[in-house]
């Protein structure tokens, strides 16, 4: 016996029934079961490895019959020899995705890695990593080396968040990744390795990491108890800003457990066991260039139900769809004008047209960052030269002060709440950055939704209602009758003492029951 086999007999006998010789597993208090199928091409592929029934030749799942157990997930891991076009590897992807399996590697990371062109781009926002990484001169003496990833790790330490993220744009068992150096360290390639081919060394590494990544994915109930379904919060436990504090979390975590939901936080690092839960929500500031939105297209694509959706993300975080949405549906907003790099000379009129101050602002500005109030043409001026640097267009739009902005949360186009915010202490807007302690956000007052002027509320649901069915917090100002939305919100605060001071913890009930609602229209095959 080698020593691959014996690591997986130990593992074997010390880890079931998480481990990959025993990775099916069945609740009785009725949870779904779960099971991971590996592939090889062929039977000797695996014969470093412990002998499981887990463990199928392509041709042995390319026969196998359609129909699939209900409720049971499973998790096909592929390690074919080879994934070209049309071949067995390629069409055991291809087959599972089409018989709801989750399959790694999937057909599109078949694809992708096939062509430097496709998946070139991906690799540019690597660099910095790339950089840190290889600083500390492991590799001074050559010109190039490969590293081989076992599902997103590898023994060399430095290269380990490199890896991760690796994995993360291209999920599958083993990748080849060429480094090359000319001026600096770049990714030169990337393609997908072969079982078959590994050392003895590697074999032992190959092992760890896939029984790592099968206990990751399919896990054993931590509790007893009931938990109807698994709910997994994306949060930063080191973000300044967070959408939802810490308490705020925790009562995520203590209402769903009384409403039948198993609540866990996870972080950046936990991309690859998405698969595992039923539902995401993302208590982190989203982004579409950052980890966040590759998490909500994630979720989506592996039918989770997920707040904040993708859609939604998109077309919140930019300030321009926005203004354009509410123009076209004559809703009330701030008198706002668009302003290009490349037509300088639309700066000039812009001050008498929206009058002195006004306000500039980039569009995916987030937490009152990268808006700038203006008093003069040449303030005006210089202000646009700063903002030019991080977008193409701005936005200039007239200065509308108000003690407070109204905040009404609304979820399945129906409000949940309503919060007074008011501006930081001898500052015009609710966060100044340049403050300190307390002083660098305003007060905030939260009342029922009832008690908000109905105006406000009705002005704020037709406008969430144009984004989408999700939750979202929709910022307004009112002064008079007169009553504008500022800006839409697809990540709003959720904060213990501040949003959830009216309704306590019935506001996490609500967010969870919807949840619930839509997993069990999904699980009955309806639309919600």
């Amino acid at each position: 016996m080698s020593a691959v086999q014996g690591h997986w007999r130990e593992v074997s006998e010390q880890s079931l029934p998480a481990t990959i010789t025993s990775t099916s597993y069945f609740s009785p208090l009725g949870r779904t079961s779960s099971q991971v199928i590996i592939i090889v091409e062929r039977k000797e592929d695996w014969a470093s490895y412990f002998p499981s029934e887990d463990i199928l030749t392509a041709q042995e799942y390319l026969e196998q019959s359609r129909e699939s157990v209900p409720g049971k997930r499973i998790q096909v891991i592929n390690l074919c020899r080879s994934y070209k076009y049309l071949g067995h590897g390629y069409y055991c992807s291809l087959l599972a995705e089409a018989r709801g399996h989750r399959v790694i590697p999937s057909v599109r990371t078949i694809s992708e890695l096939t062509r430097k062109a496709l998946y070139g781009l991906a690799l540019d926002d690597l660099d910095k990593t790339l950089e840190k990484a290889l600083s500390n001169h492991l590799y001074s003496d050559t010109e190039g080396f490969t590293l081989t990833l076992y599902f997103g790790k590898t023994h060399i330490e430095p290269l380990q968040e490199l890896a991760r993220q690796l994995f993360e744009l291209f999920p599958c068992p083993i990748l080849l990744v060429d480094f090359k150096r000319t001026d600096s360290w770049h990714i030169e390639g990337v393609k997908c390795g072969a079982l078959h081919k590994l050392r003895d060394d590697q074999e032992d590494q190959f092992a760890n990491s896939l029984d790592s990544f099968s206990r990751k994915v399919w896990r054993v109930p931590r509790s007893r108890q009931l938990a109807r379904y698994d709910l997994a919060i994306l949060h930063d436990p080191h973000e300044a800003l967070p959408p939802s504090n810490a308490r705020a979390l925790e009562s995520f975590i203590r209402v769903g457990k009384g409403l039948g939901i198993d609540v866990e936080l996870i972080e950046k690092k936990d991309y690859s066991r998405l698969a595992e839960y039923d539902a995401l929500l993302i208590r982190e500031t989203t982004s579409v260039d950052n980890h966040t939105y590759r998490f909500a297209k994630k979720a989506e694509s592996e039918g989770l139900v997920v707040m904040d959706d993708p859609t939604s993300i998109l077309r919140c975080t930019n300030k321009v769809y926005l203004t354009d949405l509410l123009k076209g549906h004559q809703l009330g907003m701030p008198a706002t004008e668009i302003l290009y790099k490349e037509r300088p000379e639309d700066f000039e009129g812009v001050g008498e047209r929206l009058g002195f101050p006004l306000v500039l602002k980039i569009p995916d500005g987030c937490f009152s960052r990268g808006v700038i109030k203006v008093e003069s043409q040449q303030a005006l001026l210089a202000a646009t030269a700063e903002l030019f640097e991080h977008s193409v267009l701005l936005l200039a739009q007239e200065f509308f002060y108000t003690e407070y902005d109204w905040r009404i949360g609304v979820l399945n186009r129906k409000p949940i709440f309503a919060c007074q915010y008011f501006m930081s202490k001898g500052h015009w807007q609710i966060y100044n950055h340049k403050a300190k302690g307390q002083d660098i956000n305003g007060e905030c007052r939260t009342l029922a939704v009832h008690e908000a002027p109905r105006a406000v509320v009705e002005l704020a649901v037709k406008t969430a209602n144009l984004i989408g069915d999700g939750l979202y917090g929709v910022d307004l100002k009112q002064s008079g009758d007169k009553v504008v939305v500022i800006e839409v919100n697809d990540n709003p605060n959720l904060d213990a003492g501040i949003e959830d001071a009216y309704l306590q913890d019935d506001l996490y009930s609500l967010v969870l029951e919807e949840f619930v609602r839509r997993l069990e229209l999904k699980r009955r095959g309806q639309a919600w």
